[in-house]
């Protein structure tokens, strides 16, 4: 059920006027890609980021991905690693309760990013039908969807979009904003403290 309407990059719409009552989400994520490129599987991951007012986390555990699926108050949940992208509909989801997040979370970001591109030679010109959606979890309606359909030959990652505060309520924007240095680089970019590839 949707009732959302594809949006291009950049805009923002307000999910609380598409729907007063909203109280969670999911936010799923989306890819086709070949079984195989240059002799490797092409295995595509989805992370979140919860950031404060100075767009970073607040502590490494604010870093939602496929080897920490769950925020220490449980506010958010990753819902597991799609390895193959298979199959119709979203390829990995998180779950979001946004009346749990705590009040210093400005910000949401949504990254999908190749692992192991680096050594595996893979970017996102290998793959197509990416997208992003926002469905409220208790009625399962689409509230706002985001297809990336850019020539991204170079990247092997993508911010995919953000949710963020707006009043009491929440507004989603959808962002397609490529990077050439993976999860590794993305994860730097919002201040997580990580290992070197």
């Amino acid at each position: 059920m949707s009732n959302s309407t594809p949006m291009q990059k950049g805009q923002e719409v307000n999910l609380m006027e598409i729907d007063p009552g909203l109280h969670r989400v999911v936010v799923g994520l989306g890819w086709d890609v070949p079984g195989q490129n240059h002799g490797f599987p092409v295995d595509l991951d989805a992370s979140a980021f919860l950031l404060n007012r100075e767009n970073c986390v607040r502590h490494d555990t604010d870093f939602i991905f496929y080897n920490n699926l769950e925020t220490e108050e449980c506010a958010i949940k990753h819902l597991g690693d799609n390895t193959t992208g298979e199959g119709e509909g979203d390829d990995e989801e998180i779950e979001i309760n946004l009346d749990a997040l705590p009040f210093d979370v400005e910000k949401i970001a949504f990254s999908v990013t190749i692992h192991n591109s680096d050594e595996r030679q893979q970017n996102f010109g290998i793959v197509s039908g990416a997208f992003i959606r926002i469905v409220n979890l208790d009625t399962g309606v689409e509230l706002a969807r985001f297809d990336l359909s850019e020539d991204a030959s170079d990247e092997n990652g993508f911010i995919f979009g953000e949710l963020s505060r707006d009043g009491q309520g929440w507004k989603f924007k959808a962002m397609g904003q490529g990077s050439t240095g993976g999860l590794y680089k993305i994860s730097c970019d919002y201040n997580v403290n990580v290992a070197a590839p």
